[in-house]
């Protein structure tokens, strides 16, 4: 055996150095082809034979992946450094933005200063105010304690109350301390709302003032009750009933009411509209009046026949007579 073991091209020996470079060449491609997008390569550019061609370094590649492989090359990266270095030097200066440098003061804290709160109400006004003191006997020479308000969405220390908000003070050396205050608009004209610093006490005081509610129109206030309870609301007032329509008559089936007696040579009474006629003089009833004659709609109708009580007495209508008016017989002689 005169020869490697394994030399013969396909009998699975040991890769020569040639090959090994073509494997690699060839996995760089894939990987490159997955990781890089060639639309966004600025120097990527394919010419009208079908090959690509590099702009920055002017070769040309088969395919993309010899395209890939030669961007991962030494003269491709140079000219890459070379052509940034070139635009660098060419861009005009631009001016840098000035940056406050904002140096953090590292002090020891000695703890928590004494303070004291005091509830107020503006009697005229309607409006409740805070009054805060706050004690720095040992604040730093020529400092000055701030105040800010803080939202109940900033604050990471108790869970968010949209109803409240806090009221930080801080000085140094001391810890900063925080109030919680109910989330109302603070009045922030001048009388209402101050603070103050006296260096020879070393005290700060500041007062705010909330503003008052504008009351809801047609809203009643419920009355107070004794045992603090709310009273129930008032059923809302009801229209009385109509009173009831004047009799018209007498009902059906019920004798006639009776006048009152009249004295003697007195006029009698003015009869009622609707009601029954009074009797006459000679105490006979008088003849009720004879059906009309003709085809009408109601040839037997007769009035009060119907209702039950004595018929009413009709004017004499107003015309020439003997048209279409009958009359009733004239009684016979008293032949007595």
């Amino acid at each position: 055996m005169d020869r490697e073991w394994g030399s013969k091209p396909g009998s699975g020996g040991a890769a020569s150095a040639q090959n090994e470079a073509i494997d690699r060449r060839e996995r760089l491609r894939r990987l490159a082809l997955e990781t890089i997008d060639l639309a966004k390569d600025p120097y990527f550019m394919r010419n009208h034979l079908g090959s690509y061609e590099c702009k920055l370094c002017l070769t040309l590649h088969n395919n993309e992946g010899n395209y890939l492989a030669h961007t991962q090359g030494k003269r491709h990266q140079t000219n890459l450094a070379k052509r940034a270095a070139r635009e660098a030097k060419e861009a005009p200066a631009q001016p840098q933005p000035h940056k406050r440098k904002i140096s953090l003061k590292k002090t020891v804290k000695i703890g928590r200063p004494g303070y004291r709160v005091t509830k107020q109400f503006d009697a005229d006004t309607k409006q409740r105010s805070l009054l805060f003191q706050i004690e720095y006997p040992e604040i730093e020479d020529n400092t000055k304690p701030r105040h800010r308000f803080m939202s109940s969405f900033e604050q990471k220390i108790q869970p968010f109350d949209k109803r409240y908000q806090f009221l930080l003070f801080a000085a140094e050396p001391y810890e900063i301390i925080a109030f919680k205050v109910p989330s109302i608009e603070i009045d922030k004209s001048t009388p209402k709302f101050f603070s103050h610093w006296d260096p020879d006490t070393k005290m700060f005081t500041l007062q705010l003032h909330f503003k008052t509610k504008p009351p809801e129109a047609n809203k009643p206030q419920p009355p107070p009750t004794a045992n603090g309870t709310e009273a129930p609301p008032a059923p809302p007032a009801q229209a009385p009933p109509p009173p009831p329509p004047p009799p018209q008559g007498h009902p059906h089936g019920a004798p006639p009411p009776r006048d009152p007696p009249t004295a003697p040579g007195s006029v009698p009474p003015p009869p009622m509209a609707n009601g029954p006629r009074p009797m006459p003089p000679g105490g006979n009833m008088p003849a009720p009046p004879p059906p009309p004659v003709g085809g009408g709609p109601m040839p037997n109708f007769i009035p009060g026949n119907m209702m039950g009580r004595p018929p009413m007495m009709q004017h004499p209508p107003q015309g020439y007579l003997g048209q279409g008016i009958h009359r009733p017989p004239p009684p016979p002689p008293n032949m007595g």
